[in-house]
């Protein structure tokens, strides 16, 4: 398959604006619209363009921790700030809000939600990796149809 030089310069030079862009829906979910789920599908939507733009190679050079590391990571995030309000006393998935001043920025603001927002962020995204891995290994180069099978294919 050719590749487009134009859409790979295009694609690299808005990839990081993109990540930008998921991480502001991360943090500025909890207030406005967004949050980590929608923070995880723009980070995703960067990460296949990755992949549209230079196939599989482009997206693991992009990425070097495996999709289940990310998916399984971004569980356990989740899973734990769920349960660490019961460790208090609290129920399951309360929150709390820590404001703070800061000399120069003013008041900032955070809440408990946040790590269960980063686990979703992180589900999602390494959810679209595996897809996109799944799509690039199935759709890896042709051989053609005179090649001899690979070695850990033959028959003994």
């Amino acid at each position: 398959m050719r590749r487009s030089p134009i859409l790979e310069v295009v694609v690299r030079a808005e990839f990081h604006t993109l990540i930008l862009v998921s991480l502001y829906l991360l943090f500025a979910g909890h207030n406005e619209p967004g949050g980590g789920f929608a923070g995880g599908l723009m980070a995703g939507a960067a990460f296949t363009l990755r992949f549209v733009s230079g196939g599989i190679d482009e997206l693991r050079g992009a990425i070097r921790i495996s999709p289940a590391t990310v998916l399984g990571g971004g569980l356990l995030v989740a899973t734990l700030s769920a349960l660490v309000p019961l460790t208090t006393g609290n129920a399951l998935l309360e929150q709390d809000e820590w404001r703070a001043e800061l000399p120069l920025l003013g008041t900032a603001k955070t809440t408990s939600a946040l790590p269960f927002d980063l686990g979703v962020y992180l589900v999602v995204l390494g959810l679209i990796l595996m897809v996109l891995e799944a799509f690039g290994r199935n759709g890896s180069t042709p051989e053609p149809a005179d090649a001899p099978p690979p070695a850990d294919e033959v028959q003994r």
